[in-house]
């Protein structure tokens, strides 16, 4: 089962640094997916910048939401601060 996101902060270029409730930092780009009619309003990057933490996954509105499965499996890992 992937963990929750428990952080996420929208980056210049479409990316996104999320947080996983199992310590794990990923980034992910949110690119390819704009092209598709559910992400292509996050084209408009003020509304892309409004990513937040819902239910343990990424949203932007009530309508816009993306798995944590997808974060988390197709996300390049981060080193953390630690290692």
């Amino acid at each position: 089962m992937t963990p929750d996101v428990v952080r996420v902060r929208p980056l210049a270029g479409f990316q996104l640094e999320t947080d996983f409730a199992d310590g794990e930092r990923r980034l992910f780009d949110m690119r390819p997916y704009l092209v598709y009619p559910t992400f292509a309003p996050l084209a408009e990057g003020a509304l892309f910048m409004r990513a937040h933490v819902a239910l343990g996954t990424v949203a932007w509105t009530d309508e816009i939401d993306i798995s944590p499965d997808t974060l988390y499996l197709r996300g390049v890992p981060l080193r953390s601060a630690s290692g």
